[in-house]
């Protein structure tokens, strides 16, 4: 048998295609994606029989399968016997951590075309069922009702056990340790993967959310100090994400980045699924000191790219956006104040979103209440926050708009007047001394220029208050059309025309 011929016998591709997601928490990687992420190595590690490399979270051994078919071509001219090349391969350069035995049965299957290593089907011999892909049920370390590395809930992983889905209440072995060198007993040049992005937190104080997991598998690898190191995510950490703080200030600060390759519409990466806020890819060189190239994809095309930073300065999320960044500092450079600092953070009045008020006005001295979808009524003695606002001119949004898509996401005001508060459905902007003042917020709040510097912290459902955050004050004695913000902020034609391409391809009203 030819030995190309062979290797497309042993690496079809085409199986790992089909595959569809284990569950919301593990996507399986397709096979192009994965030749893309390591597409961004130098490849003439493939030549080198002494480098190593780990996926530390397999789940169908594409990036172990990928990686194989590179280094076998590469390698032809030291180890000409494809069968001692192979061997070598298998045995001393690739290797895995499952995250769950299932997966641990379908990444030796794809690596050594059989899922154990040590049977006669194998492409290399093993001595044992596993070979060099691991799988090990370990438990989580509770304290105090949470895990010390995961942080899950105890009471949820157990809720999770009881309804049988194994999957969210797993503690992976990769970060469950607090020496992960000692878990195969060696270093490795490479780490490449595509972790579990959130573990169910049902039980939890926070109710059933989804807590991210992704980034501990990052920090984790980052203490075994590879030379590169390529993972894909969510890309929600931009901006957000439960307990993201610390790991958006330290991806932030890298240097060591060397590229990041972002897809806000996940299915661009993973057909058929839907990952809010997209994805992104990227290396991380540990001898590279320098800019990021930042790599805006859409469908099958670059969008836009750019050498930068991914801290600006004064910012404390990434720009997602290259051609923003030179808008974003004209803003700015006015040094006025944020429009945050007249929205409210969430429950304004103390009513949560399924407060139920009374159908009818009680009394004369009972408050109406904007509740979702309708209106209600509730006695002043009820309202916990901003009592002194109840009485004045004021403006509220929803706390959540849209899918995050700034082209078709529009934030609608609605005036909120004096006798007046609202639910958790919306937060609250002002008070104003007027109803003028107040409408004249809202026609802000309407213009493009207004939207596209939402966006910029905008990419979830979620329209809190930080998102508001780039966006300046205004003086509202008067209304602002977006001619003459385009004017103020003295932006060029190109920036102009940006603004009106990423926001809304036709105004809300005529669509």
């Amino acid at each position: 048998m030819a030995e190309t011929g062979g290797l497309q016998a042993v690496y079809n591709p085409d199986v790992l295609t089909c595959l569809a997601n284990l569950s919301n928490d593990e996507v399986f990687t397709p096979p192009e994606v994965a030749c893309a992420m390591l597409d961004l190595l130098p490849q003439e590690i493939f030549t080198d029989p002494s480098v190593t490399f780990l996926d530390p979270a397999c789940k169908s051994g594409v990036f172990l399968r990928e990686a194989a078919k590179r280094l076998i071509v590469g390698l032809e001219s030291q180890i000409p016997d494809l069968q001692e090349r192979i061997d070598h391969i298998l045995h001393r350069q690739l290797y895995g951590i499952a995250i769950t035995q299932l997966t641990g049965l379908l990444s030796r299957r794809t690596l050594y075309c059989s899922k154990y290593p040590n049977s006669a089907y194998s492409v290399s011999r093993f001595e044992d069922e596993e070979g060099n892909i691991r799988y090990r049920e370990i438990g989580h370390s509770w304290q105090n009702g949470k895990c010390i590395y995961c942080k899950t809930s105890q009471k949820g992983s157990l809720s999770a056990q009881k309804r049988g889905e194994g999957l969210e209440a797993h503690a992976y072995e990769f970060i469950h340790n607090a020496r992960p060198e000692e878990l195969m007993g060696m270093s490795f040049d490479v780490i490449i993967g595509n972790p579990p992005y959130q573990l169910s937190t049902a039980g939890d104080d926070n109710g059933a959310q989804a807590k991210p997991v992704y980034h501990k598998f990052i920090e984790q690898a980052k203490k075994l100090n590879p030379r590169y190191l390529l993972m894909i995510i969510p890309s929600r950490w931009f901006s957000g994400g439960w307990g993201l703080d610390e790991f958006r200030d330290a991806m932030m600060s890298d240097r060591s980045i060397r590229e990041l390759h972002d897809f806000p519409d996940a299915s661009d990466c993973f057909p058929g699924v839907e990952i809010k806020g997209g994805v992104c890819y990227f290396l991380r060189d540990r001898l590279y000191d320098g800019t990021c190239r930042f790599v805006t994809h859409q469908r099958e095309r670059i969008l836009s790219q750019a050498d930068r930073l991914l801290r600006e300065p004064g910012c404390d999320i990434v720009i997602r956006l290259n051609e923003a960044i030179p808008i974003l500092h004209k803003v700015a450079a006015k040094g006025e104040d944020t429009f945050a600092s007249i929205v409210s953070t969430k429950k304004p009045f103390g009513f949560i979103t399924n407060y139920k008020g009374a159908k009818k006005r009680p009394s004369k001295d009972s408050v109406k209440l904007y509740a979702n979808r309708r209106i209600e009524y509730v006695q002043r003695a009820e309202i916990a926050r901003n009592r002194e606002a109840v009485d004045q001119h004021k403006v509220i949004v929803p706390k959540a708009v849209g899918s995050g898509d700034g082209k078709t996401d529009v934030i609608r005001p609605l005036y909120c007047e004096p006798g007046a508060c609202c639910t958790e459905t919306y937060l609250l902007v002002g008070p104003f001394e007027s109803r003028e003042i107040a409408e004249h917020v809202m026609e802000y709040m309407g213009t493009r220029f207004f939207h596209f510097l939402v966006t910029l912290q905008k990419n979830t459902q979620d329209c809190m208050r930080r998102v508001y955050s780039f966006v300046p004050m205004q003086d509202f004695s008067r209304t602002w059309t977006d001619e003459e913000l385009y004017e103020k902020y003295g932006l060029t034609e190109e920036e102009i025309a940006y603004i009106e391409a990423s926001v809304w391809p036709e105004r809300p009203e005529e669509a």
